[in-house]
């Protein structure tokens, strides 16, 4: 049963570095952030949009796109990662990003808790690649650049008290 497991793992990675989810650039974006994985090459671009609630106190991602270049584990995460988080509160797509790196630190097994690794959907199949310290970079640089670009869509958001 394992290894009928970890055959679907791999399938769906490759399947996402084969349809890249959420791949172009965005327009009128509200935070950027270029990444690259000095130990093998593997590139991402990410370009984040905000939209806030009628009240401005929810920020939610109203737009995510990004381009990269690299191994199929790179690319196929940040086709998840769209998949995961585009559409959603910041603070949701903060929570999966936490959880994925907590993924990763597991060399190889699923989290503890059995409804967040249930909320990383297709970001679960990267359990296997925790257990290649050289590849938990590959899997994260979209994540990074995703961490990147939300605070600085933050920064371009908050009103300056300069006058």
């Amino acid at each position: 049963m394992a290894d009928a497991l970890e055959q679907l793992y791999q399938q769906v990675i490759l399947d996402h570095s084969r349809e890249r989810h959420g791949a172009g650039a965005l327009e009128n974006y509200d935070g950027e952030s270029f990444q690259v994985n000095p130990t093998c090459g593997d590139e991402a671009r990410l370009w984040v949009r905000l939209d806030s609630s009628e009240d401005g106190t929810d920020l939610r991602i109203a737009g995510l796109g990004w381009e990269g270049h690299g191994c199929s584990i790179s690319q196929a995460s940040l086709s998840v990662m769209h998949d995961l988080v585009d559409g959603t509160q910041v603070s949701e797509a903060e929570e999966l990003g936490e959880t994925f790196r907590e993924l990763m630190r597991g060399r190889g097994r699923p989290l503890a808790d059995e409804e967040r690794q249930e909320r990383l959907e297709d970001a679960s199949a990267f359990v296997g690649v925790a257990k290649y310290p050289a590849r938990i970079k590959c899997a994260l640089l979209g994540w990074m650049a995703l961490h990147d670009a939300l605070l600085q869509a933050r920064v371009s958001r908050t009103p300056s008290t300069e006058d």
